[in-house]
């Protein structure tokens, strides 16, 4: 999954889990940039009376990195606090929720919004931003669409905000890929598969119809770029930016039960979570790493720098489709280091490689989201983004409906590799390679405007529980 069980402990943690993040020039304000973040992965809908929620203990953050060096210059911090109208029910609601400050919700959730600059001068642009509710059902939450607008706050500072349940809009065949490698093109060469009697599927999206819990900032563009320019050229440094985001926990916690239960905070926040580039931790960091991976900030990245130039995937679909990747074992065989995958993962991709674009934030080797800020919106997107001769797309930053897995396993595959080294042919077979899955097979409807993901799913008419 891009980062839905990316390592051992935060895999325990969901409520701190970063599953997907997206950076893109805003299609209907392209004066502006959309940041996602969505957290609280894989979320049944029908999950009551114990509705999911953000962590009142987790601070969230989205990072931008203005300058290259792989460190926050700009960073939006969201802290949340649950309040319970009525200690004597067992309910979420005890009756219909019409509007945001509706008696009869009985758990409700608020947000703060603070900004942190270069120099760490925190500014805080709102307080008790009322968060929507998790969509029950039709009973409970009659117009579920009218609560959601509601919960889009313009703020004083210019920033457009919203945080709550949002239906998961990431697609992928999760359970073909971790099935020793298999790709559905091309199962029936497998070295494995191949034996197995009717060895066959089609591809089954392991995220649909799940919930997450989204936090969504939309900004002008002079506001995230170096040295806050209104105009810039898609070869100007100062276009790229370098996006992430992280979530952290108080070193201690202790409980008091002279106070109600209440939780007392001791020590500084630690970050247990983060995520730029998807699949990056998912599936280039060994399982060792993992959970230090998620401790560190993108400007320790160098560290991992061996694990992209020699991916462990890469290494395998040789091995598991034997006589399709024949030049790519040569590559391995030659132990190549992987240039191509530094550029879209680590560096950005540099000037004129790709006719009329760039992404490059420099030498600094940082796993980020990055997006030249210059590239407007594409009228009629292209789900394999640069891939598909989109330059609006991943790996220009992410949209919500590009297949990053499959335009992630085709460079993996070989097909990026020309870029930086003309004398290499990639093999056929890597530009075939794909999930089978494109944003229609989401049932998932994505928005026009903001916050652009989609209505969550309700749990009464469970979708999940009808197929069953």
């Amino acid at each position: 999954m891009s980062s839905h069980r990316e390592a051992p402990e935060i895999s325990k943690d969901p409520v701190a889990d970063s599953a997907d993040l997206y950076a893109f020039v805003s299609p209907d304000h392209p004066d502006t940039v959309t940041l996602i973040a969505n957290y609280v992965p894989l979320q049944l809908p029908a999950s009551g009376p114990n509705f999911f929620e953000f962590g009142d203990d987790v601070l969230y953050e989205i990072h931008v990195d203005k300058n290259g060096d792989g460190r926050p210059d700009l960073t939006y911090q969201f802290r949340f606090r649950t309040e319970l109208r009525n200690d004597r029910t067992f309910l979420y609601n005890t009756g219909p929720i019409e509007s945001l400050d509706s008696e009869n919700w009985n758990r409700r959730q608020f947000y703060s919004v603070t900004r942190v600059d270069a120099s760490g001068k925190h500014t805080v642009l709102a307080e008790k931003l009322p968060c929507p509710p998790c969509n029950v059902g039709p009973l409970s939450i009659p117009d579920y669409d009218k609560l959601a607008e509601d919960a889009v706050h313009k703020l004083k500072t210019g920033e457009k905000v919203f945080a709550g349940q949002r239906a998961d809009p990431f697609f992928v065949d999760l359970g073909a890929i971790f099935d020793l490698g298999t790709l559905r093109p091309f199962q029936d060469k497998h070295l494995v598969g191949a034996k197995l009697f009717n060895y066959a599927g089609k591809a089954v999206n392991a995220t649909d119809k799940m919930n997450v819990h989204s936090i969504a900032i939309q900004l002008p563009l002079h506001d995230v770029r170096r040295d806050g320019k209104k105009k810039v050229r898609g070869r100007d440094p100062e276009a790229v930016i370098g996006v992430w985001t992280s979530a952290s926990r108080r070193q201690v916690q202790v409980r008091d039960g002279r106070k109600n239960g209440d939780d007392v905070y001791v020590g500084p926040q630690v970050q247990v979570s983060r995520l730029g580039n998807p699949l990056f931790n998912e599936v280039i960091v060994p399982m060792a790493q993992k959970d230090l991976w998620n401790s560190l900030p993108p400007s320790e990245d160098k560290r991992f720098a061996e694990f992209v130039e020699q991916p462990e995937l890469g290494a395998l679909l040789p091995v598991l489709y034997p006589g399709l990747f024949d030049n790519l074992a040569e590559l391995n065989k030659a132990k190549t280091a992987r240039a191509d995958l530094v550029a879209i993962l680590l560096t950005g991709i540099p000037d004129g490689l790709i006719d009329d674009f760039q992404n490059n934030t420099g030498d600094v080797q940082a796993d980020m989201l990055r997006l030249n800020t210059a590239v407007p919106p594409t009228k009629e997107p292209n789900a394999f983004g640069i891939l598909g001769g989109d330059l609006a797309g991943f790996p220009n930053g992410r949209r919500v409906a590009d297949d990053v897995v499959s335009i992630s396993l085709r460079a993996i595959a070989g097909v990026t590799v020309p870029l930086v080294d003309e004398k290499f042919t990639a093999d056929d077979a890597a530009a075939l390679v794909e999930q089978g899955l494109s944003a229609k097979d989401a049932s998932s409807k994505l928005l026009k405007k903001f916050p652009y993901l989609g209505v969550p799913f309700d749990g009464f008419n469970n979708p999940e529980a009808e197929d069953k």
